[in-house]
């Protein structure tokens, strides 16, 4: 009659390394030393095992417990195992302290090409087995990689907190007014949006989000919104206006690579960065996905993020002041 198969012995994780420890130090005292435990635990431990096993591991001859043929043998079974718990450990480690691993990373065209590199260069720089996906795209395309668990983080410009995300405000800001340096506006602090009927304007495509900022910063100003130039990003803006094409009003983080510079003789050239007069405010956000913990190595990130973000000098900021008036 069957008796069915035989019942294995339950051997925890905990005697199998005070089995290992002995098979090394040879003394309950030296064992219970180097794994941090009591000598009482260390004999108990051994005890229980061979009780489990049915099996005698080692016997004492003079101060030492030699290991028997049987304890031999099996040491050589779970040599490996040991190796795969310190590497797994050791990877446990790296994780938790945002070693090793990949980070994905979205966000919207004025702090991808601004604060991000900065970010990123810092969170990089100390890790090299980290790698990192990164994206520019609209604040929909952001929002919608967040929210499916396509990124892990994404960085955006918006008016307020976005539904159906975590929601971090990094910045604060003000639309500006990008001039020539040489204009006459570029003396005022702040500029009215009337001030710049019949220059010839760049505008941002309506359909995106910091285009209809623009368009409302003109409609509630009253004045006729006519640009003769648009555009999709307020980057590319900034970039026609630096060329000559124009005026445009942007966000502080699209206009940082093109205020002001020196020449090799020391004169000031480029753009300047005015706020508005009136009250048209722009957030820099970071979003993560409801319900969903964050990594160790998202936290290092978004932490790289307040860091650099709250390090930006640049005019139509919180916390900073307009650049000086042009000699």
């Amino acid at each position: 009659m069957s008796t069915g198969p035989e019942k294995l012995p339950e051997t925890s994780m905990r005697q199998l390394e005070i089995f290992a420890a002995m098979m090394g130090q040879r003394t309950t005292v030296a064992t219970a030393e180097s794994l941090g435990i009591s000598q009482p635990a260390v004999s108990a431990g051994l005890r229980q095992l061979e009780a489990q096993l049915g099996l005698t591991l080692f016997e004492r001859t003079g101060r030492h417990l030699e290991p028997t043929l049987e304890a031999r043998n099996l040491y050589e079974e779970i040599r490996p195992l040991f190796g795969i718990v310190r590497s797994f450990s050791m990877r446990a480690r790296d994780l938790r302290n945002g070693r090793v691993g990949r980070l994905r990373v979205i966000a919207t065209p004025p702090p991808g090409y601004s604060v991000i590199p900065q970010a990123m260069r810092a969170f990089l720089d100390t890790r090299p087995d980290v790698t990192v996906s990164f994206d520019v795209r609209r604040l929909g395309n952001v929002l919608h990689a967040v929210q499916t668990g396509q990124a892990d983080v994404g960085v955006g410009l918006a008016t307020g907190r976005i539904p159906n995300v975590n929601t971090e405000e990094l910045r604060a800001g003000q639309m500006v007014a990008l001039l020539p340096r040489d204009h006459p506006l570029a003396r005022q602090e702040k500029i009215e949006v009337r001030a710049l009927t019949g220059e010839r304007f760049i505008g941002i495509d309506q359909e995106s989000h910091l285009g209809r900022i623009v368009a409302q910063a003109f409609e509630e100003a009253h004045v006729t919104y006519h640009p003769q130039l648009e555009t999709r990003y307020c980057q590319t803006a900034a970039s026609l206006a630096a060329s000559g094409m124009g005026v445009c009003i942007v966000d502080p983080w699209s206009a940082e690579p093109y205020i002001g510079g020196e020449t090799d003789s020391g004169s000031r050239t480029g753009l300047v960065a005015r706020p508005l007069a009136q009250p048209c405010p722009v957030r820099c956000m970071m979003f993560t996905r409801r319900g969903i913990p964050h990594s160790g190595l998202l936290k290092i990130f978004m932490a790289e993020m307040r860091q650099a973000t709250a390090a930006l000098d640049i005019p139509g900021l919180a916390g900073t002041a307009p650049e000086g008036d042009p000699a």
